[in-house]
Parts: C-alpha cells; sequence; structure tokens
C-alpha cells in the first residue's frame, strides 16, 4: 500500500495527444498535426499557439498548416516561436499578450511541450 503513493498517474490526453494542464486556462502538449485541431476544439479550447519555429525538424507541419486548420475551425491561432537559444526580444511580450489576453483557454505546442512551458514560468499571470 505504501508504494501506491509513489505511483504516477497517467498524463491526461486529447485524442492521441498527451498534455500538461499547466493552469485552468493554458495546456501545453508537443508537436500536433492537422487531425489534432477538431480535438483540440472538442476539448473546449478558444486558441491554439505554436511556440516552435518553423523548419525545425524534417516534416514538421509548419505553423501556417496549423493555423488554417484552427481559423477553420473557429478558433484563434498565435505563433510565438522560441528555437533553441531561448526567447527572442518579443517573444516573452508576445507570449503574455496572448495568455493574459482575451483569448480563453490556450493549448500551446513545440517540439516536445517544454518551450511551452519555460515560457509559461517566465510570465507573469
Amino acid at each position: 500500500m505504501l508504494f501506491d503513493l509513489f505511483k504516477r498517474s497517467p498524463a491526461p490526453k486529447i485524442g492521441n495527444m498527451q498534455v500538461r494542464n499547466i493552469a485552468d486556462n493554458y495546456t501545453a502538449t508537443g508537436q500536433i498535426s492537422v487531425a489534432d485541431v477538431a480535438d483540440i476544439k472538442a476539448a473546449g479550447f478558444d486558441t491554439v499557439m505554436c511556440n516552435r519555429p518553423d523548419n525545425e525538424e524534417a516534416g514538421q507541419p509548419s505553423a501556417a498548416q496549423i493555423r488554417r486548420a484552427v481559423e477553420k475551425a473557429g478558433m484563434k491561432f498565435f505563433h510565438v516561436p522560441m528555437g533553441h537559444r531561448g526567447p527572442g526580444p518579443t517573444t516573452l511580450d508576445d507570449f503574455a499578450a496572448v495568455v493574459n489576453g482575451d483569448n480563453g483557454k490556450v493549448f500551446a505546442y513545440c517540439r516536445s511541450g517544454n518551450r511551452c512551458t519555460i515560457l509559461w514560468k517566465q510570465v507573469k499571470h
């Protein structure tokens, strides 16, 4: 019974995506596909934010491809990329404007979800 205390509960999922529910209005995950947009919408999100630069990896869908699917589904889309060297000169302000603005529940993604989490921790809410 003592070891039951140390069992990790499975990561929450939306569709096939494992997600991190960081705050009531902010969830992060790794790279999504156009096909994932319907599951994101069905889960009640209002906004999708990409924190990954385009062309980082072969086969990665572009932000423009995801944007088209997100907007077609009736949600907002923001591209606030952060490269491996860290935030650019406007990244934190742009990120804060999305999560602190009138954008409802935000679903953010990057390659693994780590950059989305790092950005959240660096911005005042």
